[in-house]
Parts: C-alpha cells; sequence; structure tokens
C-alpha cells in the first residue's frame, strides 16, 4: 500500500538501486515497479534473472552493460516511446555509480523522456555511514584505481590533497598491493576498510594505513569485495582521528621555534620514528594558524 499510493507513469525509465549483498535490503518501491515493468533492462541478466527469481517476477530482459551501452539505450528509447515502463538495474548498489547507467540515463533525457530514480543500496554511503569520520565534509568518490602500480601510486597522491574524504572500491586479488601505497603515502591517516559489506561476513575496520597491510594479510582476507575510505584530513592540516600525541607536538613547536622547518622535523623524525612529511605538514600548519591569529 505505501508503494502504491505514488503513481508510476507509462514511458518512464525508473532507474532501481538493488541489494549490494543482503537481498533483504531490496526497498519495497523497487520491489513494485519490478511488478510493473514491461521490461527490465540490466547489466548482467544472469543476475537480473536470480533476483526476479527470488520476487516470483517474470520479466522480459535487456542487455545493457558497459560495452554495449550506448547502441542499448537506443532501443530502451524506443520502447519508452512506445509507451512502456522499463526498469534498469546494475548488478548490485545504485546504477550509474561505478557501474553502466549514466549513458543510459543521459540518452533516455535527451530524447526527452522521464527518468524516475529508486534510491536504495550504495556500497560508498554505506560504508561512510560506519566510517565515524568527523573530519569529513563530504567525500570524494573515485571508485576504482588504476590497475598498474605507477598510475594507482601517482592517482593517490593526487587525492592526498583532496580536503575531504576518499571512498575507493578494490578487488580482492589487488587490495594487498593498495593497502602498501596506502601505507607508504600517508602511514598515519586512517582508513576504514570494508569487506563483503551487508554480507553474513561483513567486516569493517579503522586503522592507521600503516597496520592496513597487516590486516588485509590476515587468513581468508583477500576474498570478497572491498571499499575503503580514506579519512578526511583537517583544516588544520592533521589527521583528524590520529592527531601527534602532546609531547611530540609539544617538542616540535619548540623546535620549530629555533629552526627551520624541514630541520626540525627530521630531527624529530628521527628520534621518534614519526613521518617526516607529516611532522613538516604539522608545523606548517601551526605556525599559519598562528599567522592568521595574529593577523
Amino acid at each position: 500500500m505505501a508503494a502504491g499510493s505514488q503513481q508510476y507513469p507509462a514511458g518512464a525509465l525508473y532507474v532501481v538501486a538493488t541489494p549490494i549483498g543482503n537481498l533483504a535490503d531490496l526497498s519495497l518501491r523497487a520491489i513494485h515497479v519490478l511488478a510493473l515493468a514491461d521490461a527490465v533492462a540490466c547489466e548482467d541478466t544472469r543476475m537480473t534473472q536470480r533476483l526476479l527469481q527470488h520476487l516470483g517476477l517474470d520479466k522480459r530482459l535487456m542487455s545493457v552493460h558497459e560495452h554495449n551501452e550506448n547502441e542499448a539505450a537506443q532501443s530502451v528509447v524506443q520502447a519508452l516511446q512506445a509507451g512502456q515502463r522499463l526498469v534498469y538495474v546494475s548488478d548490485a548498489g545504485t546504477p550509474g555509480v561505478s557501474d553502466p547507467g549514466a549513458r543510459l540515463v543521459r540518452a533516455v533525457r535527451a530524447a526527452g523522456l522521464r527518468v524516475v530514480p529508486l534510491p536504495g543500496a550504495s556500497a560508498p554511503v554505506t560504508l561512510m555511514s560506519a566510517a565515524g569520520d568527523v573530519q569529513a565534509q563530504g567525500f570524494t568518490f573515485v571508485g576504482f584505481l588504476p590497475a598498474k602500480g605507477a598510475a594507482r601510486r601517482e592517482a593517490l597522491l593526487g587525492l592526498r590533497q583532496l580536503p575531504g574524504a576518499v571512498v575507493l572500491f578494490e578487488s580482492p586479488h589487488r587490495i594487498a598491493e593498495l593497502a602498501r601505497d596506502l601505507a607508504s603515502i600517508d602511514p598515519a591517516r586512517l582508513v576504514t576498510v570494508g569487506r563483503e559489506l551487508t554480507k553474513q561476513f561483513e567486516e569493517i575496520d579503522t586503522l592507521p594505513a600503516q597496520s592496513l597491510p597487516a590486516w588485509v594479510g590476515e587468513p581468508n582476507r583477500q576474498r570478497g569485495e572491498f571499499a575503503l575510505v580514506w579519512h578526511a584530513v583537517s583544516a588544520q592540516g592533521d589527521v583528524g582521528a590520529t592527531e601527534l600525541p602532546g609531547t611530540v607536538s609539544e617538542v616540535l613547536d619548540i623546535l620549530a621555534d629555533h629552526l627551520p622547518l624541514k630541520e626540525a622535523a627530521r630531527l624529530l623524525s628521527d628520534a621518534t620514528g614519526q613521518p617526516r612529511n607529516r611532522l613538516y605538514d604539522h608545523a606548517l600548519a601551526r605556525r599559519q594558524a598562528r599567522q592568521r591569529a595574529s593577523d
């Protein structure tokens, strides 16, 4: 009754989010619209067929995936122009978010036809809600990074400068490489890693990046799909939940008053083991904050 109280016009494309692992996360509206649909366009007909079978539905399926999206969109547009209701689903989660669907939606809108989104499961939002990143004022969703090591590291170095959190996806056979890159680029920065989100063996942990390779190396950890939140850096230039220990910060302030910042960071890094670039960034941010206060 709740789902049916809204109108569902014909000649519209319904973009429907599907579960990322737990079938019970499919919304009532999604089930209602799938039942109304004249056909279901989908990323993988085999996976969508299993979903429909769970719901007791038998629908005509149209294959619309990464490699045929532009061409298949024309068939969808023609069906909509004929007055049909069509649903589009990706394999898991919200279409068009690291999944096909954006080109299809653009083609439907270009034809002057209606697109109706039905919200639901989304791995980036799911993990952000459990990350507890109090410094994040929004986040950047990146999805999968380049597969090759040099390109991946270059991408991470660029993302490191962003002010908010960064959400990444990774496959099980490359998660160890990503963990090593994150650990070497910014060891103290927090990472929330989610494995098999919403599934029976779901794991969500928050830890410094330097501990991530060991976490990933535990037995059976390199299985399933991964999402990661690279936590935000605070406006002061510190990593929000991994600020320098008080004594280290105090000593750094004293050294920075008498030495160039690079020299102060080098000496304290040698003495404490803290990453040199982190100490330098901390000292620079503190100096800039004092300058702003005096101005």
